[in-house]
């Protein structure tokens, strides 16, 4: 199956840190934990999860399903890295989504396909359901889940400030994050022959720490456009952004404690191809 073209311009170069993602590993790893409960799959002989990140999650798929060969995949070399040292059971390989698509492995077809919190960095993700289904042995399960929540004050806010000079030339090319409604996801899916269970759930995170939400996005959707900065207006960027942030999101006492609340919207999508 073809996959269609990318982007005219690739966006600029970032990294991964993976200390700073894990800074909330518990929550990021709820959503997971969740979109997993609605795999109905028995006994499964190849499991991948696509964009496996630092290895903690996929781990979670080796726990299930034991007896399966289970591989992690991801185009950053740090997050690989580390998912090797920390989840030596599990065989991880550094590659772009789309590469692996494209290659032998996809096309010996897979009976459960997740991906976690990766399908929003790619802007035509929806044009790439064909080649994920496509993908999938008979009767094989796809599983991902995205953000929902890009027009919350966490993410508007970052928008509004990298648009603003002396932050806007540097930025312009850096990749953002984006998603569609569940809707859309179970149309799409649905049409490529799938039955299909689509949901969307808003968490309530609650933070501890020192400016936690802006440490909560810096791990993530925020760390492209602040490794697109050059070091002398980063830190300045990066004040206003916590000062924003802390006016979006005050600090409240709850059970005697000081914490912020995050509302995180998630949509969740688990398909299951024909058998045949």
């Amino acid at each position: 199956m073809s996959l269609p073209p990318r982007p005219d311009r690739a966006p600029a170069a970032h990294t991964w840190d993976p200390e700073r993602y894990l800074a909330y590993a518990d929550e990021r790893g709820r959503p997971f934990v969740d979109l997993l409960a609605r795999v109905g799959a028995a006994a499964p002989g190849r499991v991948v999860d696509l964009g496996c990140g630092p290895g903690g999650l996929t781990r979670l798929l080796a726990q299930r399903w034991p007896r399966a060969e289970v591989r992690g995949v991801d185009r950053s070399a740090e997050m690989v890295a580390r998912a090797r040292a920390d989840v030596p059971e599990v065989g991880f390989e550094v590659a772009d989504l789309r590469d692996w698509l494209a290659g032998p492995a996809a096309a010996a077809g897979v009976d459960v396909l997740v991906s976690n919190a990766t399908l929003q960095w790619l802007p035509d993700h929806l044009a790439l359901l064909p080649a994920l289904v496509g993908a999938l042995a008979p009767g094989g399960w796809l599983a991902f889940q995205v953000p929902g929540n890009h027009d919350a004050p966490s993410h508007r806010l970052l928008r509004d400030l990298a648009a603003e000079a002396p932050y806007a030339a540097h930025v312009a090319h850096a990749p953002h994050v984006g998603a569609h409604d569940a809707a859309n996801y179970l149309t799409e899916l649905a049409d490529l022959g799938c039955e299909v269970d689509a949901w969307e759930t808003t968490y309530l995170h609650v933070l501890t720490g020192q400016d936690p939400v802006f440490t909560w996005v810096s791990g993530t959707g925020a760390r492209p456009t602040l490794q697109a900065l050059p070091a002398d207006l980063r830190g300045g960027f990066e004040e206003e952004c916590k000062r924003r942030l802390r006016a979006a999101y005050p600090a409240r006492v709850v059970a005697g404690r000081e914490v912020v609340v995050l509302p995180f919207r998630r949509v969740f999508v688990v398909a299951r191809a024909p058998l045949g």
